[in-house]
């Protein structure tokens, strides 16, 4: 991903005004995601270098972090949880069906940039296990066959 010249004027006024901060690389890498809808490689390497901090430092904060993507997410985001009450409840075989239906495996983003597709832990929701979230809209007491019906709201 080229970094762009609006983007990146966005991203030098956040380094300038973080740049003497002790810590300043955590909300820098918060406020590039907010600009770039991910934290890519080209630039984790600008930050790097406008933080004088190394690129492993930059990449293990934007891998260790949940809250970070490296690659650009999905209009929909879809997170099924495999939690224990849910995966006992059956969420493995909603997680494979949403994979097929989708074309995708687990933590990848249909190529229409449309849907991200993402296993995740409890989404505090146990009681309508089995669950899955699309955005904020939280669907419970799912089965596979459900699937086709759910995903083609999404796709109208």
């Amino acid at each position: 991903m080229p970094l762009q010249d609006e983007k990146l004027e966005k991203l030098q006024a956040l380094i300038e005004e973080h740049r003497n901060v002790p810590g300043a690389l955590m909300p820098v890498l918060q406020g590039a995601q907010e600009i770039y809808g991910c934290v890519p490689i080209d630039v984790q390497k600008y930050v790097a270098d406008a933080l004088h901090t190394t690129l492993s430092d930059v990449y293990g904060v934007a891998t260790f972090y949940s809250q970070f993507s490296l690659q650009p997410k999905g209009e929909y985001l879809i997170s099924v949880c495999l939690g224990t009450a849910c995966y006992v409840k059956g969420s493995q075989k909603v997680l494979d069906k949403l994979s097929e239906e989708l074309g995708i495996p687990v933590g990848s983003t249909t190529q229409d940039g449309k849907f991200t597709l993402q296993a995740t832990r409890c989404l505090g929701a146990c009681g309508l296990a089995p669950v899955m979230m699309i955005n904020d809209e939280v669907y419970g007491r799912l089965t596979p066959d459900q699937i086709p019906a759910i995903l083609a709201k999404y796709r109208a």
